[in-house]
Protein backbone atom coordinates (compact mmCIF):
# COMPACT_ATOMS: atom_id res chain seq x y z
CA UNK A 1 0.00 0.00 0.00
CA UNK A 2 1.33 3.38 -0.94
CA UNK A 3 1.55 5.95 1.86
CA UNK A 4 0.58 9.56 1.56
CA UNK A 5 2.37 12.78 2.34
CA UNK A 6 1.15 14.47 5.51
CA UNK A 7 1.22 18.24 4.80
CA UNK A 8 1.11 19.09 8.51
CA UNK A 9 4.18 17.07 9.40
CA UNK A 10 6.52 19.94 8.49
CA UNK A 11 4.58 22.36 10.70
CA UNK A 12 6.07 20.93 13.87
CA UNK A 13 9.65 20.87 15.05
CA UNK A 14 10.43 19.01 18.24
CA UNK A 15 13.57 19.64 20.27
CA UNK A 16 14.72 19.64 23.87
CA UNK A 17 15.39 23.13 25.24
CA UNK A 18 18.28 21.59 27.18
CA UNK A 19 20.02 20.93 23.86
CA UNK A 20 19.73 24.59 22.84
CA UNK A 21 21.12 26.25 25.99
CA UNK A 22 24.86 26.07 26.59
CA UNK A 23 25.97 24.22 29.73
CA UNK A 24 27.53 27.36 31.25
CA UNK A 25 24.69 29.73 30.34
CA UNK A 26 23.27 31.92 33.12
CA UNK A 27 19.75 30.57 32.50
CA UNK A 28 20.79 27.17 33.85
CA UNK A 29 21.80 28.73 37.18
CA UNK A 30 18.57 30.76 37.30
CA UNK A 31 16.56 27.60 36.65
CA UNK A 32 18.28 25.71 39.48
CA UNK A 33 17.67 28.61 41.87
CA UNK A 34 14.00 28.84 40.88
CA UNK A 35 13.57 25.07 41.33
CA UNK A 36 15.04 25.28 44.86
CA UNK A 37 12.80 28.21 45.82
CA UNK A 38 9.66 26.60 44.42
CA UNK A 39 10.35 23.30 46.17
CA UNK A 40 10.87 25.18 49.45
CA UNK A 41 7.47 26.91 49.22
CA UNK A 42 5.63 23.95 47.69
CA UNK A 43 3.85 22.90 50.89
CA UNK A 44 2.74 26.48 51.51
CA UNK A 45 1.33 26.66 48.00
CA UNK A 46 -0.49 23.35 48.48
CA UNK A 47 -2.46 24.88 51.33
CA UNK A 48 -3.75 27.64 49.05
CA UNK A 49 -5.48 25.27 46.63
CA UNK A 50 -8.97 23.85 47.04
CA UNK A 51 -9.41 20.11 47.51
CA UNK A 52 -12.51 20.09 45.29
CA UNK A 53 -13.00 20.94 41.65
CA UNK A 54 -10.74 20.53 38.69
CA UNK A 55 -7.00 20.35 39.40
CA UNK A 56 -5.01 23.41 38.45
CA UNK A 57 -1.61 23.63 36.81
CA UNK A 58 1.15 23.75 39.43
CA UNK A 59 3.01 27.08 39.50
CA UNK A 60 6.36 25.36 38.97
CA UNK A 61 5.04 23.80 35.78
CA UNK A 62 3.96 27.21 34.50
CA UNK A 63 7.32 28.78 35.28
CA UNK A 64 9.62 25.92 34.35
CA UNK A 65 7.68 24.16 31.80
Amino acid sequence: MRGHLDPQFSMFHYFWPESRVAAEHLLRRVKKLAERVLSAISTGLDALYSSIGRPSIPPERLLMG
